[in-house]
């Protein structure tokens, strides 16, 4: 079989397929729901508090330029709900760091970790 190369006149173009409109994006609502998920699960150690906080207020900015622009809405959503969600754990968790530090602040300078531990217990228990 012979194959023969098919040449395009060189004035011939591809036509040119439609493109889809870009749709606006809302940068602020996706920067904000990207803090507020990396604020939950880092809530536990308090580094998420602040970033949920940030998260919150670029959330809530976000919710107003949704408004008017009618994007982002959704991501904007979950940053408040998420970055609200946060603030409350790393508040629980702070709370909880200074009640157990209250109760066990006798236990602070142990011989070994087992008189630690020993020591610990007795005053959650209440002995």
């Amino acid at each position: 079989m012979n194959a023969q190369a098919i040449e395009t006149p060189p004035n011939h173009t591809a036509p040119e397929t439609p493109k889809a409109p870009k749709a606006p994006k809302n940068s602020l609502a996706t920067a904000a729901m990207t803090l507020g998920i990396i604020g939950l699960p880092t809530s536990v150690v308090l580094v998420g508090g602040p970033l949920a906080v940030i998260g919150l207020i670029l959330g809530i900015a976000a919710l107003m330029t949704a408004k008017r622009t009618g994007t982002g809405r959704g991501k904007a959503v979950t940053a408040v709900v998420t970055s609200s969600l946060a603030i409350v754990v790393s508040g629980l968790v702070a709370v909880f760091m200074v009640w157990y530090a209250n109760k066990t602040q006798d236990c602070y300078q142990p011989d070994s970790f087992h008189q630690y531990t020993q020591c610990v217990r007795e005053h959650l228990n209440g002995n």
